[in-house]
């Protein structure tokens, strides 16, 4: 049987079997990391829940902070919570550690006010039930306990989505029928306006802890607007932008013709190596107190 969707991603197909490419993801995730674990304020002693825990990066780096302290691994994914206990068990870390299979907006497997801190990174973003899920963390951390998250803001860029000349920022006009057919394919599987990696931003997030109870919220938003800066073709070719997508090749081998698939690459292929497009993003990190 194989892995599920999740540790398929996050362990293989967002690397691309590239080497490289793994050691750059991991280049920007180390500072991410230790921006949530310095907002969550992390002291000995500390039970830390690493929701949506993934590949334990949070996690792990709680550990390797706390020389007295016990992190529970969560996350909807068997897979990644059994990849997790194996690093912990080479680790030697077992016996600092819990494993809880449950979705961000049903913690009901822990007792109210029993952990310190409440951390993510990029897992709201799979969560339709963003607002539960916050009240899920408000609920289960102590009193002074502190939520310490992490964000991509992906509607920031979704207007360049919308735009029908525009394929991944990127000018298609003359291959823009074409382009619609492989946009179609991710707009089904994740629309714009309703699926939860898309429907939220910044003033969201905010909203939500308000809601939720929290007091003493901070955000920092970080927007940019900015050339491509990886003109890797292959790469864009074949590494999915998040778990429930197909690849750029996935997705044309669904629904064009192959004179289609020649034209649209014979095209966009020169603009990608040449860096000829825009990339928006936007990250937020947002940390509150209970």
């Amino acid at each position: 049987m194989g892995r599920d969707i999740w540790s398929e991603w996050l362990l293989h197909r967002r690397f691309g079997g590239d080497p490289q490419r793994m050691q750059a993801v991991m280049d920007y995730l180390y500072p991410v990391r230790d921006r949530v674990l310095r907002n969550a304020h992390l002291a000995e002693g500390d039970t830390v829940l690493d929701v949506g825990c993934g590949d334990g990066l949070i996690g792990f780096g709680a550990l390797a902070q706390l020389d007295v302290g016990t992190v529970i691994f969560s996350d909807i994914s068997q897979d990644l919570l059994d990849h997790a206990q194996s690093l912990a068990r080479a680790m030697g870390l077992l016996d600092r550690c819990r494993f809880l299979l449950a979705p961000a907006e049903d913690l009901s497997a822990l007792d109210d006010a029993s952990v310190d801190v409440v951390a993510t990174r990029s897992v709201l973003i799979y969560v339709a039930a963003k607002q539960r899920a916050f009240r899920e963390f408000y609920r289960v951390l102590k009193p002074g306990g502190r939520l310490s998250i992490f964000e991509p803001i992906n509607r920031f860029g979704a207007d360049l989505f919308d735009q029908p000349q525009r394929f991944a920022g990127y000018d298609v006009t003359p291959v823009i029928d074409i382009a619609q057919k492989i946009k179609a394919v991710y707009r089904q599987l994740q629309p714009v306006d309703s699926d939860p990696m898309l429907n939220f931003d910044e003033r969201d997030l905010i909203a939500y802890a308000e809601q939720a109870g929290f007091r003493a919220i901070h955000l920092e938003l970080q927007a940019k607007v900015t050339p491509p800066d990886d003109g890797n073709w292959d790469a864009f070719l074949r590494i999915p932008g998040n778990p429930k997508i197909p690849t750029l090749e996935e997705a044309m081998r669904q629904v064009l013709t192959p004179d289609e698939t020649t034209a649209f690459i014979a095209h966009l292929r020169p603009l990608i190596e040449a860096q000829q497009g825009v990339h928006r993003s936007a990250v937020a990190y947002l940390w509150a107190v209970k």
